[in-house]
């Protein structure tokens, strides 16, 4: 399980740093790409925390969500690139990622605009008496948007079984969330609603946030709505296009670089529980690579959207 934890992480990461590369090749275009790197065991733990049943859903900040749930690096990449094999035809990019096999609903590009759909696919469930969890991952700038006080309201008038997790990361775009929030422990914010606190957790240990949202799953399938935030950070700005990491941050991201990558939290973790395991985490950084490349010269040598497929699922 950790070694899986492990991969996945890798594996996020690399595809994150190798989409960063394409974009600067402008081999992947587009507004904005929006990256994971920093985050990876927010991802991760929380999603191994869930049954396949359940459901996932997201802002733009995607990627790494999609990998974590499952879905193909191959499709995953041919989206980012346009291509026709992507998880969405590529007709909706970086931020619209999304997979019906894996119960995964995206991939949203309206901040919040995916709080209420979340509460939404609850009602559904609840509705048709099946069992099922809805994860929602919510952005820390994203708590002050009305979405989210409808979203979050509402499942908590009907106790519908969603787990709000905020990826509290420390900026809203650009912006410290002390500066643009009035109470900036978002978790608190569940008091509000009435709804269960599930308090601040370390979003960077991958262990610390899979015992949590186990524990906030298992409450969310029998009572109702939990509201969690994951204290974490991204290693890139808010977008690839975003001059984030002036002079004045820059100590502030080799600390977390240094001492607070998820990745390295589990290495060290890994390397004092279990001798001679570097071998086995070198074997799974190569493979993460190899898949990653892989990824790449399938979506290059996939075909592009046609004008058919353009104008495909507009009407029903």
């Amino acid at each position: 399980m950790l070694l899986d934890w492990y991969y996945q992480m890798v594996l996020i990461r690399q595809f994150e740093e190798t989409c960063y590369q394409l974009y600067q090749e402008k081999r992947i275009t587009g507004v904005y790409l929006h990256l994971y790197s920093g985050q990876e065991a927010v991802g991760v733990g929380a999603l191994a925390a869930l049954e396949p049943r359940d459901h996932v859903i997201t802002a733009y900040r995607d990627h790494g969500i999609a990998l974590a749930r499952g879905v193909d690096a191959n499709t995953c990449m041919a989206e980012m690139m346009g291509r026709k094999t992507g998880t969405s035809g590529g007709k909706g990019g970086s931020m619209h990622l999304a997979s019906r096999e894996h119960n995964f609903w995206g991939g949203y590009a309206i901040v919040g605009g995916h709080i209420p759909l979340a509460t939404g696919i609850a009602l559904s469930d609840n509705y048709r008496g099946e069992d099922n969890v809805v994860l929602c991952f919510v952005g820390d700038g994203a708590t002050n948007n009305g979405y989210f006080h409808e979203g979050v309201n509402m499942a908590a008038i009907w106790d519908l079984p969603v787990v709000f997790l905020i990826e509290s990361n420390g900026y809203g775009m650009g912006t410290e969330t002390h500066r643009a929030s009035g109470q900036p422990e978002l978790h608190k914010r569940a008091i509000a609603y009435g709804i269960k606190d599930g308090g601040r957790i370390d979003g960077q240990n991958v262990i610390e946030v899979h015992q949590a949202l186990t524990d906030a799953v298992a409450y969310a399938r029998k009572n109702g709505p939990v509201l969690i935030e994951a204290i974490t950070y991204r290693y890139r700005g808010h977008g690839v296009s975003d001059r984030q990491y002036n002079s004045r941050l820059r100590d502030e991201l080799t600390e977390w670089l240094e001492n607070k990558d998820p990745i390295g939290i589990l290495e060290r973790y890994l390397t004092k529980k279990y001798k001679n395991i570097e071998p086995e985490l070198k074997k799974l950084i190569d493979q993460a690579q190899r898949v990653v490349a892989a990824s790449v010269e399938y979506a290059e040598s996939s075909p592009v959207p046609t004008y058919e497929d353009l104008i495909s699922n507009v009407y029903v």
